[in-house]
This record gives structure tokens, sequence and C-alpha cells, in this order.
């Protein structure tokens, strides 16, 4: 029998910051990792084109700055909603306080990176 009068849940939501922080994680960071901690100490990439001026321009700007922003809080939300489905998993049942703690600090990383980008403007 279908339930005409389901039960609203806040999981999309959860799993729509879940899928984007996965996603994040899987295509830029690596890209972002190669970019900066290979190339650029091999000499593959010339070390001037990320010297302190053009690295405070790119942070600055409004491109930078969500890129910066999402590289820190997205992969913190994917990070965070894994942990909070692993302890169940793992049989460690802690209900609605795992799950505020669990998005507490993803929520606190988001805001972290947001201040980070405010500061330097």
């Amino acid at each position: 029998m279908i339930n005409t009068q389901p039960k609203r849940s806040d999981e999309p939501i959860w799993w729509s910051l879940f899928g984007a922080g996965g996603t994040w994680f899987a295509m830029l960071s690596p890209i972002t990792i190669l970019v900066i901690g290979l190339l650029v100490p091999l000499g593959v990439i010339d070390k001037a084109s990320f010297d302190y001026d053009r690295a405070r321009f790119f942070v600055t700007h409004l491109f930078g700055a969500l890129f910066i922003i999402a590289s820190i809080a997205l992969p913190m939300w994917h990070a965070m909603h894994r942990v909070h489905h692993g302890m169940h998993d793992l049989k460690i049942h802690t209900g609605t306080i795992g799950k505020i703690a669990c998005y507490a600090i993803s929520a606190l990383f988001t805001l972290i990176g947001v201040l980070f980008i405010i500061l330097l403007w």
C-alpha cells in the first residue's frame, strides 16, 4: 500500500551535499594536488606563476574565492556524511546527536572557509 502522507525527510539536503563533495573531491582535488603539489615543485610549471601577488589576486577574485570555499567545504560535507552513515553501519547508533555533531563540524569548516576569504578581502 502506498503511503499518501509520507513523513518529511531532510536526507535530500545531506545527500546533495554528499554528492557534490564526492564529485568535487574526485574530479578537482586531484588536479589541484597535481598542479600545486607536484608540477610546481618539480619545475614543470614556473614558480613565478604562483607568487604571492597572483595567489592573492586569485583568492580575492569571486571565482577564486568560491573555488577555495568549495575546496574546503564540499569534501568536508562528503566526509562527515560518510562518518555519520559509517557509524550507523558499525552499529554505533548515536541518533540525532551524532547527526548534529557530524553536520555541525561540516558547517564549522564551511564557516571557516568563508571567514578566511572574507578576511583576505
